[in-house]
């Protein structure tokens, strides 16, 4: 088999390169004395020292194609049958989840995880529910590097966080990338519960918004908000700490985000405060797929003096359950 030979000092960087290049093939890796060997498809100079070589196929093991078949070294059938294997990764930090069947086997899940994506320098477990006021979730270490912070790359931006907490979900990147999308230049922009900032940082780089503010009661997740404006060079947005019931923000909004779907309506007469004619208020829910239209006029109902323009699907949030996005226009 066809193989680049590089210096160990240079294997990560090897490795990025291929990948982005498209030639990595899909084996393990080979290590010898201070050499790595990529196994590639074609030949492609590296720009950097390295040589082609061939070596043996049997010594490049297949790289298995997902977890199930990773974990086949380390568990029998019973167990695989036990494994779940969706897994969220923010950064290089993987979260899974592990049956109570498999906890004395969740330090060779993890292992065999990290061998499946080099990437993951992290292997965490929930250790719980999302609860509290904070809405975070307990971590439990049980592979890789001993960290439980991030950091991770979405729609051109950086962001940096404890994962046990600050309650951030990866899986809402493309729902970001939709409100950015929708911001009109000259915008004030309020995000209620702001958490690390993602929703702000993401609408500063990618809008020409005028100012946007976050409020958020954790002080961890804003403390985190803080560092993740700063990175990113955030110059319009303004973190304010505290209950959002209690910090009170100056003047109305043109467009209003309201990122917490299970206690939402609490807040709704609090966002409306803050509207003007025209201003959009971006409302998550909880609700079931079949009661996602019912919902919206409910909606119309509990603020009284606005119509939803739009209900967009955010994800899955238990069997035939969604996490929906209302957006409404007030309109007096």
């Amino acid at each position: 088999m066809l193989a680049v030979k590089v210096s160990k000092k240079n294997g990560q960087k090897a490795r990025e390169w291929l990948s982005r290049k498209g030639v990595l093939a899909k084996a393990k890796v080979m290590k010898e004395a201070d050499h790595i060997f990529f196994p590639v498809k074609r030949r492609l100079k590296p720009p950097f020292e390295s040589s082609f070589v061939h070596r043996k196929s049997q010594g490049f093991q297949r790289k298995p194609p997902n977890l199930k078949a990773a974990v086949k070294p380390y568990l029998n059938d019973e167990e695989i049958s036990h494994l779940k294997t969706a897994y969220d990764v923010i950064g290089d930090v993987a979260i899974l989840e592990i049956d109570k069947e498999l906890i004395k086997k969740q330090k060779a899940i993890a292992k065999a995880l990290l061998e499946l994506h080099p990437s993951i320098k992290t292997v965490l477990k929930k250790g719980g529910v999302h609860e509290g006021e904070f809405r975070t979730q307990r971590m439990v270490w049980i592979g890789g590097k001993r960290t439980k912070e991030a950091t991770c790359k979405e729609n051109g931006v950086s962001l940096t966080l404890d994962v046990e907490k600050v309650y951030f979900s990866v899986r809402l990147a493309t729902e970001r990338k939709r409100i950015s999308a929708l911001v009109r230049p000259g915008e004030r922009v309020l995000i209620m519960f702001s958490g690390c900032a993602p929703y702000p940082v993401v609408i500063s780089k990618n809008t020409e918004a005028r100012e946007i503010i976050g409020i958020e009661i954790n002080p961890v997740a804003h403390a985190y908000g803080l560092i993740n404006c700063k990175d990113n060079k955030a110059d319009n947005v303004t973190l304010l700490l505290g209950d959002v019931r209690k910090v009170k923000a100056r003047g109305t909004f043109d467009r209003i985000v309201m990122p917490l779907p299970k206690t939402g309506e609490e807040f709704l007469p609090l966002a409306i405060k803050y509207a003007h004619k025209g201003t959009v208020i971006h409302y998550y829910a909880f609700v079931k797929e079949e009661e996602i239209k019912a919902y919206g006029k409910k909606v119309e109902g509990m603020c009284k003096r606005c119509r939803v323009k739009r209900k967009v699907k955010c994800g899955q949030h238990a069997p035939r359950v969604f996490r929906v996005c209302y957006d409404i226009e007030v309109d007096r």
